[in-house]
């Protein structure tokens, strides 16, 4: 029987991982598109912008979003003196170190789609005088749908697992920002914490195993439904 400390981990958990995704999904979108049909020289500083988050320590991260959005951040201390919104030690500030944990996994699902996406059909519509928007939501959007779902999917699952961004940015706050890893980790340090330990553990896990599965679902009923 899970105890209600480890009940609110995973809750919260489970919020901080699907607010991540939905600020995140319609960023990817736009940046998956410009990165995938885009010939400038700029793609390739913010391609390595992008995919900055998988090759650097997540404390790192942390850092620097604390440099940005703390109290006496370059945005922080804007955003709370000008809008009362307060980042760093709140669920939202977990959130948002999530999301720019998983924004690369978001983005890259989305360009593969897109880039395996025929662009004549673009063409075709432009020819036919459907303008930018028109071509965009009626043939790129539906295109990326299943890199979109799959996408997002994967996000979610990797940031019920986001520890290092998260502690060091919001800190571990029991039931503010004590993720389901924070708690693991808390039980490891705890005497007597093994049990818990092990039960975190375990629900890390199938959790984790069961978004994998499930984006790899979503995105093969996808393209079998579009005939790809």
């Amino acid at each position: 029987m899970l105890s209600a400390a480890e009940l609110d981990a995973i809750s919260l958990s489970l919020s901080v991982a699907l607010r991540s995704v939905l600020a995140s999904v319609p960023c990817a979108i736009l940046v998956a598109w410009w990165l995938a049909r885009s010939r400038s020289r700029g793609r390739l500083v913010l391609d390595a912008l992008v995919h900055l988050p998988l090759v650097l320590p997540p404390v790192v991260i942390g850092y620097l979003l604390l440099v940005m959005f703390g109290m006496r951040g370059w945005f922080g201390g804007w955003l709370h003196d000008t809008f009362g919104i307060q980042l760093i030690f709140t669920r939202a500030g977990a959130a948002l170190a999530t999301a720019v944990m998983t924004f690369p996994l978001v983005v890259r699902a989305i360009r593969i789609s897109v880039e395996s996406a025929d662009p004549g059909l673009e063409e075709a519509a432009r020819t036919l005088g459907a303008g930018p928007w028109d071509r965009f939501f009626t043939i790129t959007l539906p295109l990326m749908l299943p890199g979109v779902l799959a996408g997002a999917v994967t996000a979610f699952a990797a940031g019920l697992g986001e520890f290092g961004a998260v502690i060091t940015f919001v800190s571990n706050i029991p039931g503010e920002t004590r993720t389901l890893p924070l708690a693991l980790y808390t039980a490891l340090q705890t005497p007597g914490g093994e049990a818990m330990a092990a039960r975190l553990a375990a629900i890390s896990f199938t959790l984790g195993l069961a978004g994998l599965l499930t984006s790899e679902l979503i995105a093969r009923r996808m393209r079998r439904a579009m005939g790809r």
